[in-house]
């Protein structure tokens, strides 16, 4: 009998037949649909030899729900993917003309799922641009919830902008000489140098759109929990926050520092101390394991190359950093204990656009804000053979809640085709029975493992869809539904 995953003492009961909403997705979406439920449903099929089965239940979003209720997200599918835990989307056409923003940004935010979560993998075979595609390999955790996504901004010339501008000039007279053209007279004045002299129509129109960015320590901590934790199990290597600190210091900053500060903190306290490593300390420590009658000063000399340069105070901080660290990790994390651990980093998110093509490495699991797992994600996606077969899942960890998608877009003009590439979608469905898995069935799991193994196998083989296909010599080209049977046949 069907039944619903539930979540009790932190962990998934998934049954035998359960029950998984899905939304097909508009444009593309009933071809990749159509294609990948197939995939699926072999590969729990095998893996389990016939015990288990997925009773697929559709839910409605998108053109279909609008054309079918007049709502482009109707409470029902709310309701549905609350009850039922896990469930899987197609892409989604996001409405013209106010509403909802983004119909992907809503069902994460009214579900919580606090943690985007992008793998980033290259198959043997796939075209790409970089020499060295099997180089990258990494996770993204990007926060789902925060950050500008969140949505707080307001248009330029609305009573509404003008209202907090006022209120920034009243009470923030210091940051609101920031906004360069936040009064009628700088515009004004800035209006018609800008025009040659001439003036413009609107010249003493004030026009600022504003916008805020919320980022909060729980809101950055979650986040950097599941990425550390995610780490620990898979037996990565690093985590490294991304983010841009460096300017925005209260935000992005603060991001960084509330990921240290609880990757650091004791275990007992919800931490990571005896599992992990910061760079910094790592420094510090090898700098010692080298040399043991090396000086706190000269290790910290070596630790930070301005140090001769800096002023006393500051030299202080930094002698004092070492001499911290050397008498609260040398007992647990000297000797080269160290390296045995997960190394805890950070970087600043312009190098690391550029460091994930020269060096990636250097990265393994990613934790960082909701804009920067934006560029990140597509970027990387690039280098293994792009966003068509890139996945994703949006997950909150504590409730259990999580839903699986297609990272691109509707593509309406390959409608109906039977042409694109169901790669995303396929992929994704591999994650979610990946997750379905660590409730401790291993069925799925190995579920999970054909499906890789099936696409592996495939693309191997160059029997791939037409976006392969024109950049692979010697391939055949396969129809959206001819690659699911590639993949369902090297599944062995």
């Amino acid at each position: 009998m069907p039944s619903p995953i539930t979540m009790s003492a932190g962990k998934l009961n998934v049954p035998s037949d359960p029950i998984i909403p899905f939304i097909e997705g508009d444009g593309t979406g009933p071809d990749i649909w159509r294609a990948s439920v197939r995939v699926f449903d072999a590969a729990v099929a095998k893996a389990s030899n016939g015990k288990k089965k997925i009773h697929w239940h559709e839910v409605l979003a998108g053109e279909k729900a609008f054309n079918k209720t007049g709502n482009w997200l109707p409470d029902q599918t709310i309701d549905d993917f609350k009850k039922y835990l896990v469930g899987i989307k197609g892409p989604l056409t996001t409405p013209v003309g106010g509403g909802i923003r983004s119909l992907n940004v809503a069902l994460r935010q009214l579900l919580d799922l606090y943690v985007c979560l992008r793998p980033v993998r290259w198959f043997q075979g796939v075209p790409s641009p970089v020499k060295k595609p099997g180089d990258c390999n990494m996770v993204i955790f990007r926060e789902n919830t925060e950050d500008i996504y969140a949505g707080i901004e307001w248009a330029a010339g609305t009573p509404e902008s003008q209202k907090l501008l006022d209120f920034l000039a009243k009470e923030f007279p210091k940051e609101f000489a920031k906004v360069r053209f936040g009064t009628s007279a700088r515009t004004a004045e800035f209006a018609k140098a800008a025009m040659g002299g001439h003036d413009t129509p609107d010249d003493h129109k004030v026009m600022v759109g504003i916008g805020i960015k919320p980022v909060s320590r729980l809101g950055s901590q979650r986040l950097v929990y599941a990425a550390i934790e995610y780490a620990l199990k898979e037996k990565r290597k690093s985590v490294t926050f991304v983010h841009k600190g460096n300017i925005m210091k209260f935000t992005e900053g603060a991001f960084k520092d509330w990921g240290y500060e609880l990757a650091t903190a004791p275990d007992a306290q919800g931490g990571f101390r005896s599992k992990c490593v910061t760079e910094r300390e790592s420094w510090i420590l090898g700098n010692k394991e080298a040399n043991s009658d090396l000086s706190p000063e000269a290790n910290a000399r070596m630790i930070d190359p301005g140090f001769d340069m800096m002023t006393p105070d500051q030299k202080k901080k930094i002698v004092a950093e070492v001499q911290a660290v050397l008498s609260s990790l040398w007992a647990t994390h000297g000797q080269g204990k160290w390296k045995s651990m997960l190394m805890i980093k950070d970087s600043i998110a312009d190098i690391t656009l550029q460091q994930v093509l020269t060096r990636p490495k250097d990265f393994d699991v990613i934790a960082c804000m909701n804009l920067n797992g934006d560029y990140l994600s597509d970027a990387l996606a690039a280098q293994i053979g792009g966003i068509g077969i890139a996945p994703g899942a949006n997950i909150n960890y504590i409730s259990g809640h999580a839903i699986f998608e297609a990272t691109h877009g509707t593509a309406p003009k390959y409608a109906n085709l039977d042409q694109v590439n169901p790669g995303s979608v396929i992929l994704s469905g591999e994650m979610m029975l990946r997750y379905m898995g660590s409730g401790g069935d291993p069925d799925w799991t190995r579920a999970a493992d054909l499906i890789i193994k099936g696409m592996d196998g495939a693309i191997g083989a160059k029997t791939v869809t037409y976006d392969f296909h024109r950049m692979m010599d010697g391939a055949t080209k396969l129809k959206c539904s001819e690659f699911a049977d590639a993949i369902i046949k090297h599944m062995g």
